[in-house]
């Protein structure tokens, strides 16, 4: 396996810190990652995003979705049976599991269901209006130079 380094995307940027720790993240774990519960993550419109788990065996009390430290977090756990039963065949793992999905920024959980045996979740991108492009009306220069006379502050003369 490959080793990267960022230090040169440190000295020449400012704020990209966190992708780069994403990055390695994701190539370091990439080999520990469980395959357990299987998923599917799909783009279900321009903005919005959907996460399907496959969960069967589990109830929806059995389920916690949480979003916390810029990360969705999914996790099960089976209360243990009353009576021990005596299975021929058990190909339905019900075992305890927790899955992170790491959120980029303006990413907000809108909802969860639970409905044969899968866990969808859906997400949905808001960009802020700060960050969406805007038109620029071009005008004359008389008309760009009075602007900036009439919002300069007054000075007071005593």
């Amino acid at each position: 396996m490959r080793n990267f380094d960022f230090a040169p995307l440190y000295r020449a940027t400012v704020g990209f810190d966190r992708i780069a720790d994403l990055v390695d993240r994701a190539l370091t774990a990439d080999v520990a990652q469980p395959t357990y519960p299987p998923y599917n993550i799909e783009k279900t419109a321009e903005d919005a995003y959907r996460i399907s788990i496959a969960v069967a065996g589990f109830s929806p009390d059995e389920l916690s979705v949480e979003v916390k430290d810029g990360a969705l977090h999914v996790s099960a756990r089976k209360e243990p049976e009353g009576a021990e039963k005596a299975y021929l065949h058990r190909g339905i793992a019900t075992r305890a599991f927790e899955r992170r999905f790491a959120l980029a920024d303006h990413v907000r959980v809108t909802g969860a269901a639970h409905e044969y045996g899968m866990l969808h979740i859906d997400l949905v991108r808001e960009t802020p209006e700060a960050l969406k492009p805007r038109r620029i009306e071009i005008g004359r220069r008389a008309d760009v130079e009075m602007q900036a006379v009439e919002s300069q502050p007054e000075t007071a003369t005593h």
